[in-house]
């Protein structure tokens, strides 16, 4: 019976940065295909369109799940990340106040967000050291 090699911290940060990158490109890609539900959630008091918002963080989700599964620049992709998963975390807020007075399923959809941000950043930061 042979037994399996274990893993090693770059194989684990390999399928973390897959992970990511495959959660990033969904995401991403529905910023442009169901913009409506991004837009809403955009803090009022940015300047300018939310669909400004939700498109040029569509387009930095894209970009970084590119990052991150072109093993030449995964490194820069974790870190990418990070600061993304960090960026985008005032709209998870803004998010959960808005809902506050929703059905609720949807408050807590909204209020389970804002811890989820913690392991995906930390995961991120998992695939910049270990890139």
């Amino acid at each position: 019976m042979t037994h399996p090699l274990p893993e090693t911290p770059a194989d684990s940060a390999q399928a973390a940065a897959y992970r990511l990158g495959a959660l990033l490109l969904g995401a991403g890609a529905t910023h442009f295909l169901l913009p409506t539900p991004y837009d809403s959630i955009v803090p009022a008091e940015l300047p300018g369109s939310a669909r400004f918002y939700t498109y040029a963080s569509g387009v930095a989700e894209l970009a970084t799940a590119a990052l991150l599964l072109a093993p030449r620049t995964r490194r820069t992709g974790g870190l990418a990340a990070a600061v993304l998963f960090i960026s985008v975390f005032p709209a998870n807020v803004n998010m959960a106040r808005l809902w506050w007075d929703k059905p609720w399923p949807m408050r807590v959809a909204a209020i389970a967000r804002l811890p989820l941000q913690v392991p995906m950043i930390t995961q991120a930061l998992k695939v910049w050291r270990s890139a």
